[in-house]
């Protein structure tokens, strides 16, 4: 993936530190939201041919996003990730609780950014510059990098959670709705780490609630 005419714009302005931000398992019915953020060296001549095979992560065969956080993690000038548990979700919401996980990725870069470019959301408690691009993960290496950070963590999150909680495939679906995990919740109910506001799991709840 190319640097993106923003990035190059942002670099001409004497911007050194552009962090991309971007999250994972927003529209998922269990575990947490989990946002990357991600500073490359984007004045490295370099950085477009060793970040050549990044995109959206969504894009991407598991083994490919592997390889390629990796190859970000060792390439990145700094990059953090986000938690907001599922508990904090059925609180304060799912779009709340991707700001917060946003925001608490962006706390652990170092350097701090001095511009964010994220998918999708603005940050209006972040105090820094930025922009909000619609579909960023396709246009942004930055943000496209972001979107592996985030999908990888959470992924891996998802498989040892599938030991602890046996029974709901979490390996296989990661959390997101399909016809596996509707089966195990119709067998099993809401495990502790299920969204309990979001409506699908919320009708199992009280399904179990009336049986009980």
């Amino acid at each position: 993936m190319r640097l993106s005419p923003l990035e190059k714009d942002l670099l001409a302005k004497g911007y050194s530190y552009i962090a991309g931000i971007d999250e994972a398992g927003r529209g998922a019915w269990a575990g947490p939201v989990v946002a990357g953020a991600v500073i490359l060296p984007l004045d490295n001549p370099e950085i477009e041919s060793i970040l050549a095979e990044v995109c959206d992560s969504k894009k991407l065969k598991p083994l490919q996003r592997e390889k390629l956080f990796e190859v970000i993690s060792a390439s990145a000038v700094s990059w953090g990730v986000g938690f907001v548990p599922p508990e904090r979700i059925d609180r304060i919401g799912i779009v709340k609780a991707t700001r917060e996980a946003m925001a608490l990725a962006i706390s652990q870069l170092n350097p701090p950014p001095q511009f964010l470019l994220i998918d999708y959301l603005r940050l209006p408690e972040v105090p820094i510059p930025q922009e909000a691009i619609v579909s960023g993960d396709d246009y942004c290496l930055s943000i496209a990098a972001a979107s592996i950070v985030a999908k990888v963590i959470r992924d891996n999150w998802m498989k040892a959670m599938d030991a602890v909680f046996p029974g709901y495939s979490f390996s296989d679906h990661k959390g997101y709705g399909t016809s596996k995990h509707r089966e195990a919740l119709q067998k099993l109910g809401p495990s502790p780490i299920h969204r309990s506001s979001f409506a699908p799991v919320k009708a199992f709840s009280l399904r179990t609630e009336q049986l009980s």
